[in-house]
């Protein structure tokens, strides 16, 4: 099961730049196959000098270099970037989520659906994480309020109420139209609230904003 933290559309728009990256020459082959035949994708070299691109890094696991690799990436012309590992452990995952992926994709599971899937929610600024690994999220983060935390007091202020609402219902898996329905908001209202708290707190995606929401104790 994957928990997709957006629209739910699947309508492309236009071309996406994609570049792939990996060490091992037949996941860069295999990987760059997969996507070549998928609609609205423009595979590029590099990601530098494209505006809007989508990185797809391909790594065992997210360690030092790799995290270094993602980071440098992002920084470079708002590019968004998809992971796809073999595993990520708990102590990684928090660190993968603010450096900037906000689309996660198994490598047994990296068909060219899945990894187009992936790499339609990076480009919008959505979450696109299998499920076991949002509820490892959601764990590790109250994990680590709880360790700092002294007291029951109500969180540190950033979020407003409605803000609020919309976030604990991204972080239970709900697309937007699913939570303009829950709320009676439009979707518009629902990717406005998104887009208002992510750019105020510059946050890098919705994952990250549900990494902020539950480190600061909003749910």
């Amino acid at each position: 099961m994957v928990v997709r933290m957006g629209s739910g559309s699947t309508d492309v728009v236009g071309t996406i730049p994609v570049a792939v990256y990996a060490d091992d020459p037949v996941s860069l082959a295999g990987v760059r196959s997969q996507l070549r035949q998928q609609p609205g994708v423009d595979m590029v070299e590099t990601v530098a000098g494209r505006a809007g691109a989508v990185a797809v890094l391909v790594a065992e696991a997210p360690d030092e270099p790799t995290l270094s690799s993602l980071r440098r990436l992002t920084r470079t012309d708002g590019t968004r970037a998809v992971l796809v590992a073999t595993a990520v452990r708990e102590a990684e995952l928090l660190q993968v989520i603010e450096c900037g992926v906000g689309a996660i994709v198994w490598r047994r599971e990296a068909t060219g659906p899945r990894l187009h899937q992936a790499v339609l929610a990076a480009s919008r600024g959505e979450g696109d994480l299998p499920a076991d690994l949002l509820g490892r999220l959601i764990t590790q983060v109250g994990t680590m309020q709880r360790g700092t935390s002294g007291s029951s007091d109500a969180p540190v202020h950033g979020l407003a109420p409605r803000e609020v609402d919309v976030v604990r219902l991204v972080a239970e898996g709900l697309d937007t139209a699913e939570i303009a329905s829950k709320l009676s908001y439009s979707e518009r209202t629902v990717k406005n609230v998104m887009h208002g708290l992510t750019t105020r707190l510059q946050l890098r995606n919705r994952a990250h904003a549900v990494a902020y929401a539950l480190r600061e104790g909003y749910i």
